[in-house]
C-alpha cells in the first residue's frame, strides 16, 4: 500500500466510504482484544438487562475503526496527530457501520479530516482526525 504525499491532498478531497458489518463475533472479539469485559459488549442478556437491545461496539473499537478508516485512505506512513470524536448512537450487533469523510483543512504540514460513522440509528461517531503525510 502506498502512502499519499502532502502535495497529493487537497482541501475538499473526499475519502472513499468504508462499510463494516457488525457481526456479534466482531463485537465480542474486539471487546475482548481491548480487555473490555463489560457485559454490554459480549453478553446479550447482560446488555438487555442494562436497557440495550443487543451487544454493541466499545469505544476502543470505534476509535480503532476511525484510525483504520483514515489510514486506509492515507497510507501506512501517515502519522496521526490527534483524534477528536464524539460518540452518538450505539453500534449494535447485526447493524452496518459506514464511514465517510473529507479533508476540511490544512495548517502547516497537518491535515484535518472530518469523519462520520453512521449506523441505522444515526451517527455513531463524528469528529476529526489530524494527520501528517510525507513531503514530496
Amino acid at each position: 500500500m502506498r502512502t499519499l504525499t502532502d502535495d497529493e491532498v487537497e482541501i475538499g478531497a473526499v475519502l472513499p466510504e468504508l462499510t463494516i458489518e457488525l457481526s456479534p463475533t466482531l463485537i465480542v472479539s474486539t471487546a475482548l482484544a481491548t480487555m473490555d469485559f463489560t457485559s454490554v459488549h459480549h453478553d446479550v442478556e447482560g446488555a438487555r438487562a442494562q436497557g440495550s437491545k443487543d451487544i454493541f461496539l466499545n469505544i476502543l473499537t470505534t476509535m480503532g475503526l476511525v484510525e483504520r478508516y483514515v489510514t486506509d485512505w492515507a497510507g501506512p506512513e501517515a502519522i496521526l496527530r490527534g483524534i477528536n470524536v464524539k460518540l452518538g448512537a450505539p453500534a449494535y450487533a447485526g447493524d452496518r457501520l459506514s464511514f465517510t469523510g473529507a479533508v476540511v483543512s490544512q495548517e502547516g504540514d497537518e491535515f484535518t479530516v472530518e469523519i462520520r460513522g453512521k449506523v441505522s440509528l444515526g451517527d455513531h461517531a463524528s469528529g476529526t482526525v489530524r494527520l501528517v503525510l510525507p513531503r514530496r
